[in-house]
Formats: C-alpha cells, sequence, structure tokens
C-alpha cells in the first residue's frame, strides 16, 4: 500500500500529494515555474514530464485564467497529482498518463502557447535503485534531443518554452534548439556565491530569430539561509522577473 504525504509548495500556499516510494518534487520545480511572468488570459500551459505537479501547481497558483495540462509517464505520479490539484480547487489544471514517446499526441502539434520541462538530468551514471526516481532522474530509452523536440512540436509558433537543466548540457541545449527556437534568454543559477553554475535556466521562442540573451544569475543561498532572491520565489511565489534584488 502507498503511503501517502501531505507536503506543501510556496510557504504552504499549496498543498501536495507525494509519496516517500516515489519521485518528490525539488526546488528546481518552483524555480523554473517562476520564469512564466504577464502571459495572456487563457493561455495554454503544457509541463512535460510532469511528476508530482510541482510546476503546474505553481502554475495553476499564480494564473488562475490559463489552461494547464502535465503529461507524465508514472501513472502512480498523474493520480498524486490529480489529488493535489483537486485539492487546491485548481480546476484549471489537469494531468494525463502519456508517454512522450509515443507518436499518438492527446492534443495536435501547435496547440500550447507555454511548454514548460524539467526533464531528466543524467545520461549515465548510478542511478537509484528506486524505480520511480530513477525514472524522474535518468533519461530511459529517450535523448534530450527528443524530449526537446517534442517540447517544440507542441508549441504554437512563436510559443515559448521554458526549461532548466545541468549547466553542463547548455552546449546540447542550444546545438538542439539552433535554428529552431531564438529568442533565448539564460539565466545561470549558483548554490552560492563565487561558486560554478551548477544548474541553467532558459527561456526560448519557438521560429524566432533574435539573438540570446545573458540574464543577471539566480543565486539560491547566502548566509546560512535562502538568499533574498531565492525567498520571493521559492516562500513567495514571485516570477524571476518580478523580484526585488536591489541591496538592503
Amino acid at each position: 500500500m502507498i503511503e501517502i504525504t501531505n507536503d506543501y509548495l510556496l510557504d504552504k500556499k499549496i498543498k501536495m500529494f507525494q509519496s516517500d516510494s516515489s519521485y518528490k518534487t525539488s526546488s528546481d520545480a518552483v524555480l523554473v515555474s517562476s520564469l512564466l511572468d504577464q502571459i495572456k488570459e487563457g493561455s495554454k500551459i503544457l509541463d512535460v514530464g510532469s511528476g508530482t505537479g510541482g510546476i503546474s501547481l505553481c502554475l495553476a497558483h499564480r494564473f488562475p485564467s490559463a489552461e494547464i495540462t502535465g503529461f507524465e509517464i508514472q501513472k502512480e505520479l498523474v493520480k498524486l497529482s490529480n489529488m493535489s490539484a483537486e485539492a487546491n480547487n485548481f480546476s484549471n489544471l489537469e494531468y494525463l498518463f502519456y508517454d512522450i514517446r509515443e507518436k499518438k499526441v492527446p492534443y495536435p502539434a501547435g496547440s500550447f502557447d507555454h511548454v514548460i520541462t524539467n526533464p531528466p538530468y543524467s545520461k549515465s551514471g548510478s542511478k537509484s535503485p528506486n524505480q520511480s526516481k530513477a525514472m524522474a532522474h535518468n533519461q530511459q530509452d529517450i535523448t534530450l534531443e527528443q524530449w526537446l523536440k517534442f517540447c517544440l512540436k507542441m508549441l504554437k509558433p512563436f510559443g515559448l518554452l521554458y526549461l532548466i537543466h545541468r549547466a553542463e548540457a547548455l552546449d546540447e541545449i542550444l546545438s538542439i534548439l539552433y535554428k529552431k527556437a531564438g529568442n533565448i534568454r539564460l539565466i545561470p543559477i549558483y548554490s552560492k556565491q563565487n561558486q560554478i553554475a551548477k544548474r541553467i535556466m532558459l527561456i526560448a521562442q519557438k521560429d524566432s530569430k533574435t539573438p540570446l540573451k545573458i540574464l543577471p544569475p539566480l543565486i539560491i543561498h547566502q548566509n546560512g539561509s535562502y538568499s533574498k532572491e531565492a525567498e520571493q520565489i521559492l516562500r513567495g511565489g514571485k516570477s524571476f522577473f518580478e523580484i526585488d534584488n536591489t541591496e538592503t
């Protein structure tokens, strides 16, 4: 029998159900959700590889007028995330069991204004003995190129793609997006100041030819706790573009 835990996001503004026996959401989900900013009313958003719903639950909280869908390959996680959506009265949010390697897609290509994703990070190396966690963290029978091409396929022309990934995968990501998307905005993520960035966040616009921009970095920890900027995102639920980074 699965033991379900009651967890929370955004300083307990959002309730979510998870299981100790399966993949659990991380702060990366909240961080990448912060990239969406001032979207149009009625916008359609797709969360690819939605896991336990961390990304899209945050988006449903911030954008109640949006239509949000999550695609997830693990049936147990689909069930838990739909329970979370119902518990928060997010009638604009639905999770579907779907393997993005399949040809038949629940929605036609080009159906979404925004596609957001936190793809599996690891190509190889040691895998968790827990099958659910291994599927979430390790690429299994799918490449990063296949994953991102699916995301682009589901976007409308000039729609926006948002992702978070390992910094070392940036060259591969840019190669995949080459001539398919532009107007790329890159945000390095530093765990602490003066360290090497291990994560990056990225926004790309399908079909655009606008040159890439590197935006100011996000530093997560400072003086033994969250930085002021990270606090505003992870607990305050602010967009990355709304945070106050002035000195105090």
